[in-house]
C-alpha cells in the first residue's frame, strides 16, 4: 500500500505566519529521525492566498494513521485560527516520499475532472511532463487524487519552477517541442470542470530562504 498524504491549509492570526511555521516544524511528528519525517513540505503564500496562510503536506504510512494524527497536528497550537485538511493518494507522482528541498515558485493547482475524463487527463500529464521539465527547468512534484463521488475527481498538482519569470515563460511556447507540450496541457485544462491555482515558496527548503514580502 502506498503512503497517504494529507494537505493542510493553516489560517494564522494576523502577522503570525512565520511564528506558526516554526511551531509546525518543531512538532514531535515532524522531527527528523534517520532522515525521515512526516513533514513532506511547508509553504508560505506568494500569490493567491492570504499572507497569514501556510500550506503543509504531511505523509503517513497508512490511512488509519493519517486519519488519527493529521487532524490533531495543530490542535491547541498558538496563533492558529483554523485548519482545513484533506487526505490524498498519489497518482503518477510522487513515486517516493523524498521531500522537495529546492527553493522556487511552487504552484498548487486544483482540478475537478469528470470521472469519464480522468484516464485521458492522466495520460496527457504523463506525456507532457518530461518535455515540460526539460524545457523550463521545472519539476512536477506530485499529482494527488483527493476523492471522487463517482462523477467528479478532485486532484492536486504541485509544480516547482525556479521563479515567477519561468511561470510566465512556460505559458508562451517557443519551437515545436514546447508547442507540443502546451497543446497537451491545454487539452488537459479543457477536460476539467473547474480549476484554480495559487503560488507559494518553500519554507522547508534546504538551499535558500525566501525573504520577499509577496503579499
Amino acid at each position: 500500500m502506498s503512503s497517504i498524504y494529507v494537505h493542510h491549509r493553516v489560517t494564522c492570526e494576523p502577522r503570525t505566519w512565520s511564528d506558526v511555521a516554526k511551531q509546525v516544524i518543531d512538532l514531535h511528528d515532524f522531527v527528523i529521525r534517520n532522515n525521515e519525517t512526516s513533514l513532506y513540505g511547508l509553504w508560505r503564500s506568494q500569490i493567491g492566498l492570504p499572507r497569514d496562510t501556510i500550506t503543509m503536506i504531511s505523509v503517513w504510512p497508512d490511512l488509519e494513521t493519517a486519519k488519527e494524527k493529521s487532524n490533531k497536528i495543530c490542535i491547541g497550537m498558538e496563533m492558529v485560527s483554523a485548519v482545513e485538511t484533506c487526505i490524498m493518494r498519489p497518482t503518477i507522482r510522487p513515486k517516493t516520499n523524498k521531500r522537495p528541498r529546492r527553493q522556487g515558485n511552487y504552484a498548487f493547482r486544483w482540478f475537478d475532472t469528470p470521472l469519464r475524463n480522468l484516464d485521458e487527463f492522466l495520460k496527457l500529464c504523463f506525456e507532457a511532463w518530461p518535455d515540460f521539465e526539460s524545457s523550463y527547468d521545472s519539476q512536477i512534484i506530485g499529482l494527488w487524487k483527493i476523492e471522487n463521488n463517482d462523477k467528479t475527481v478532485k486532484t492536486l498538482l504541485l509544480t516547482r519552477r525556479p521563479n515567477l519569470a519561468m511561470w510566465e515563460r512556460s505559458k508562451i511556447p517557443e519551437g515545436p517541442k514546447e508547442t507540443s507540450v502546451r497543446e497537451k496541457l491545454s487539452r488537459r485544462y479543457d477536460l476539467c470542470d473547474w480549476t484554480t491555482v495559487y503560488t507559494t515558496t518553500l519554507l522547508t527548503a534546504s538551499d535558500d530562504v525566501d525573504l520577499v514580502r509577496w503579499s
